[in-house]
């Protein structure tokens, strides 16, 4: 999804021909689209600066954003290389969350599905499991252990063949 800063400092959204504020850019990530902002006049990427203004507009409106501690040592990790493993770091913590939030999802979800429907959750253990399958006729089987002993023989013959060779030399 392109997003257009123009040098008036509106935002538009290309694919939805409407204007746009922070909030609904920061709407359209937690909906899962991919966003891109581009400066209208260069073509240049802002991304991450915008993304950044929303988390520092989201800072000014809840006290609970980023801790103050992470914020000054993003600040000390003025260095590409220190930076780059600060974000790593971020990033990787992040994904560890959100693989946590979604097994408790699916795991919320197995519960509240077993309070809904108990009988159900009982019918499950309480059916017998479906029978096993018939087994494969006889002449299938026969079939099938005739062509694994030709495939063996024929594993056999280079093997003897390369031994008498090495035996005449």
């Amino acid at each position: 999804m392109i997003i257009k800063k123009y040098g008036n400092r509106r935002l538009y959204d290309t694919a939805g021909s409407r204007y746009v504020n922070l909030d609904d850019i920061a709407a359209f990530i937690r909906e899962g689209k991919d966003v891109q902002v581009l400066d209208a006049k260069t073509g240049k990427d802002l991304t991450r600066v915008t993304l950044t203004q929303i988390i520092t507009e989201d800072a000014k409106d809840k006290p609970t954003g980023l801790p103050l501690e992470l914020l000054r040592q993003l600040i000390v990790a003025s260095d590409e290389v220190r930076q780059e493993f600060v974000m790593w770091y971020l990033k990787s913590a992040f994904d560890a969350y959100q693989k946590v939030q979604d097994a408790v999802q699916t795991r919320l979800g197995d519960v509240q599905s077993a309070i809904l429907s108990p009988m159900d959750m009982m019918k499950k253990f309480l059916v017998p499991s479906a029978p096993p399958q018939a087994r494969t006729d006889s002449k299938e089987a026969e079939e099938l252990r005739k062509r694994v002993s030709e495939l063996e023989a024929r594993l056999k013959r280079p093997a003897r063949a390369k031994r008498a060779k090495r035996v005449r030399r």
